[in-house]
């Protein structure tokens, strides 16, 4: 159980994912592209899944919101398909998370592991109070956003299910610009080659701007937490700040 539990410590899942098999050269001779499969086709169990979530709590916290700071992500509501594939690309070094890789290496985590936990982090409700950006150049960024980003991520950033294409709504500003410019310059492997090319020629002020737009996207009421939620899978979590609390306030 406890191999089980670490299995998955500080889940970093977001944008640059395009179709699942995306980014693979040869998807018959990558070990990511084969698991992705094999969990895809497995019946995810939540609650099997909140067991191995366990100590993700420690990053994302419990309710799976990460922090407003941006070092980690929020995961909760995110779909199943993309949790799976970063976790596979993860322990193939498809991407680089050091911090993730020793949990997410084989012995601690199985395929149907990968299964559970996503099918866990897919129904869990998102956080009201995600981190934003300055919202300087809001008109900017959303013109951006219609040209450049609907087409896979959708009008409210909510993704496309059935072509895997990540949810982006209602992330933390400063973690959306981080992964946005990683892409750009090529430090995110993983990434869609489409996307890496669409955006090469994007500037500082360009990210900042479409990424503050998209930080203020906002999932359907019914998708959100209500302000003060509690996570009661893991009562006995010790919290520094309160649910969407952001750590580095005074």
């Amino acid at each position: 159980m406890q191999k089980l539990m670490l299995a998955v410590a500080c889940l970093g899942v977001m944008v640059p994912v395009g179709a699942v098999m995306a980014g693979y050269a040869d998807a018959n001779n990558d070990p990511a592209a084969r698991e992705v499969e094999q969990a895809l086709v497995l019946k995810g169990d939540p609650d099997r899944g909140r067991e191995v979530y366990l100590l993700c709590a420690v990053c994302h916290q419990p309710e799976a919101w990460g922090v407003q700071t941006g070092e980690y992500p929020q995961v909760a509501g995110q779909h199943a398909s993309v949790v799976i594939k970063e976790l596979a690309d993860i322990r193939a070094r498809n991407r680089d998370t050091p911090t993730m890789l020793p949990f997410a290496m084989l012995e601690h985590l199985s395929v149907q592991n990968m299964a559970d936990v996503a099918a866990y982090i897919e129904r869990m409700p998102m956080t009201p109070t995600n981190g934003l950006g300055p919202g300087t150049d809001l008109a900017h960024g959303e013109r951006l956003y219609q040209d450049n980003c609907v087409e896979c991520h959708g009008e409210q950033g909510e993704g496309v299910p059935r072509k895997h294409m990540p949810l982006i709504q209602g992330q933390h500003y400063t973690y959306l610009v981080r992964q946005f410019e990683w892409i750009r310059d090529g430090k995110r492997r993983n990434a869609d080659k489409e996307m890496v090319k669409q955006i090469k020629g994007f500037t500082a002020k360009d990210i900042e701007a479409v990424m503050d737009y998209v930080s203020r996207l906002q999932p359907p009421r019914e998708r959100v937490a209500p302000v003060g939620w509690v996570n009661a899978d893991f009562p006995d979590f010790v919290r520094e700040k309160p649910p969407g609390g952001d750590l580095d306030e005074p």
